[in-house]
């Protein structure tokens, strides 16, 4: 490849060969103390396309399919998506970019990376503490997901009718003359069977845990041993293998979500669930919940903050374009959001006109019971091929839990491989699978539902807003906005434009301190379906809370002591300058970057101005005018 010279005498390109894709590759590497040790290379990905599929499959999973379509109903339908689209632009692609641009530039995890700022590295080490709470429970609905899939297969479905124990509160969501909605007749509230079927069958649900959460299900149990033998199949190898895997795990849920928007839209009744959907409510707009809802909305839906967006660019070659990969990845999201909620709710208005009612609100399920109630109790209703629907919508869901899973694992083990080079990639994904399954077990009782809300709450929602905020701060704030624009422009030979600096370095922190403000002052006891837990159960979700948080100030202060011998004053500044392994991974990449660095440090030096003005002329793209 030719090697371009562009800047300064100093170039960045033609370095592909000197980096190698396979994990068996060692370097020999001389420490401090006169030790030699083997260094194991990071790996690459196979093209530049596994890297673009794989953070689709990341990005495009169940948020799009059950969480978008109901969270824009209850938030004012087709006006919702105007704040969706403007926290998208303000906050959702800022923080895409910026996490693949961290990941490519060092080629490290999101524990790692924060050489950039060493006192924030418990930043990381809380991210990673968030992946593990939120893949457990997340594997734990592909296990259901499984369990609804086997059952598609059955000659009748095995939720469209009523089982004998169930007793007349029951309504076949089957076909029939006499089908009905939940309402309450004779004192007595009808249940459809899909629903009893989902908390009786499935879930085995209790009504509280006040006396424990129970013992796991046998079936579940095996569901959720496979869904993590799944997850293990496709980081076995690395990169090399989820890679490859990507393909399927991209592509596929296109494939089936098509055909289903194809078969929901030509479904009797199903012009008034879209339009019910996308109806606008023009006062929401007005109302602070929605735009916070927008905000989580396109939070969750992009899975930044987690570590799995660095952990995937990681693995890319030092001068990718990864602007034009967070341009599709973020665009298609949004996208596939939309194509899910036309797709769900022309099922949902189909559903409305079987049960002979025009208020589709009736039937709209969030959450779970979308995917686990309302849909399989409308495809009951099919009179052709209902199975084949059923299996195509669960291995869709199935497919789609894999690809934001396996980000998540990847990212929990590339955090561990940075921290033990020497130990087998496969050891370690081997070791997380196992540990992933055993805690999941939990999630199979007929409590885990309970124990599912209470970890998403305090261990994957809340916290993640506090870590994005110090994540962004950290970077832009402490380490500088004009260092970061410095190192962009080395590794993508282009400053980024006027529109990322202003969200960098001012719109979007400033938005994410006023969501986590709006959160901690709106909270409220978490329940479970209209049922308070028990006093334990509050305190155990608050020390899991706790745990994460506290990473931050234990790490920021272990790494101010290990600098004691600088004294007072410089210990806790040293804390808080890049260290000595902030930069690219590669040795040729670092030595040019360093060059290119001090030479942007003296022309820096010239200036006059004072620091406010420089902060200004750097925001708006005119730094050049300082000099």
């Amino acid at each position: 490849m030719q090697n371009i010279n562009t800047r300064d005498g100093v170039s960045n390109k033609g370095y592909e060969h000197d980096q190698v894709s396979i994990n068996e590759v060692f370097a020999i590497r001389k420490e401090k103390n006169g030790k030699v040790t083997k260094k194991v290379e990071r790996q690459n990905w196979g093209n530049n396309r596994e890297f673009l599929l794989s953070c689709i499959a990341t990005s495009v999973g169940l948020g799009n399919i059950w969480r978008f379509p109901f969270t824009a109903y209850e938030n004012g339908g087709g006006a919702f998506l105007i704040p969706y689209i403007i926290v998208l632009f303000i906050v959702g692609k800022p923080f895409y970019y910026l996490e693949m641009i961290m990941g490519q530039f060092t080629s490290r995890s999101s524990v790692k990376m924060w050489s950039i700022v060493p006192g924030f590295r418990g930043v990381g080490w809380a991210q990673m503490c968030s992946m593990i709470s939120v893949v457990t429970y997340y594997c734990s609905l592909m296990s259901v997901t499984l369990y609804y899939l086997i059952g598609s297969f059955q000659s009748e479905l095995p939720w469209s009718k009523c089982r004998p124990e169930w007793g007349d509160s029951c309504v076949n969501s089957g076909k029939s003359e006499n089908s009905t909605s939940n309402v309450s007749h004779e004192n007595e509230t009808l249940r459809s069977s899909a629903e009893l079927y989902f908390s009786k069958i499935v879930l085995k649900e209790k009504d509280n845990i006040d006396d424990g959460v129970g013992l796991p299900d046998l079936n579940l149990t095996i569901c959720l041993f496979f869904a993590w033998a799944c997850i293990f199949a496709v980081l076995v190898r690395g990169v090399k293998s989820s890679g490859k895997a990507a393909y399927f795990l991209a592509l596929f849920p296109y494939v089936v979500m098509i055909a289903l928007l194809i078969r929901a839209v030509t479904l009797e009744g199903a012009i008034n669930g879209i339009i019910f959907f996308i109806k606008p409510n023009w006062s929401k707009l007005f109302d602070p919940n929605v735009w916070y809802a927008a905000v989580t909305q396109c939070f969750f839906s992009l899975s930044v903050c987690f570590g799995g967006v660095v952990m995937y660019s990681s693995y890319n070659n030092f001068d990718h374009n990864i602007y034009r990969d967070a341009m599709v990845v973020t665009t298609l999201d949004t996208f596939t959001s939309l194509m899910a909620g036309f797709t769900i709710f022309g099922i949902l208005g189909n559903l409305a006109h079987e049960l002979g009612t025009d208020d589709i609100g009736n039937v709209v399920r969030g959450g779970t019971g979308l995917a686990f109630v309302s849909y399989p109790d409308t495809i009951s209703k099919f009179t052709v091929l209902p199975q084949l629907f059923s299996v195509l919508f669960f291995l869709m869901l199935y497919v789609l839990s894999i690809g934001s899973a396996v980000s998540l694992v990847g990212g929990i083990s590339s955090i561990i491989c940075d921290q033990f080079p020497n130990w087998k990639h496969w050891h370690v994904v081997l070791g997380t699978t196992l540990f992933g399954f055993c805690v999941g077990t939990i999630y199979c009782t007929p409590g885990g539902q309970f124990v599912l809300g209470l970890v998403d709450y305090y261990a994957g929602s809340f916290i993640v807003f506090v870590l994005a905020t110090l994540e962004i701060t950290g970077i832009f704030w402490v380490y500088g906005l004009e260092n970061f624009l410095d190192d962009v422009e080395f590794m993508l030979e282009k400053r980024p434009s006027v529109y990322w600096r202003i969200c960098w370095g001012f719109v979007t922190p400033l938005l994410l301190a006023a969501i986590l403000i709006y959160t901690i002052a709106r909270l409220t006891p978490l329940t479970y379906g209209g049922v308070m837990y028990p006093s334990s159960a509050y305190a155990a979700g608050w020390t899991l809370f706790a745990f994460g948080v506290l990473q931050i100030p234990f790490w920021m202060i272990y790494t101010i002591l290990t600098k004691k011998d600088l004294g007072v004053p410089e210990m806790f500044l040293e804390a808080f300058r890049p260290s000595s392994e902030w930069g690219p991974r590669n040795a040729r990449h670092l030595a040019a970057w360093r060059q290119f660095k001090e030479k942007a440090k003296k022309k820096r030096e010239q200036r006059n101005s004072s620091r406010i003005k420089q902060f200004v002329y750097v925001m708006f793209g005119c730094e050049s005018k300082l000099l």
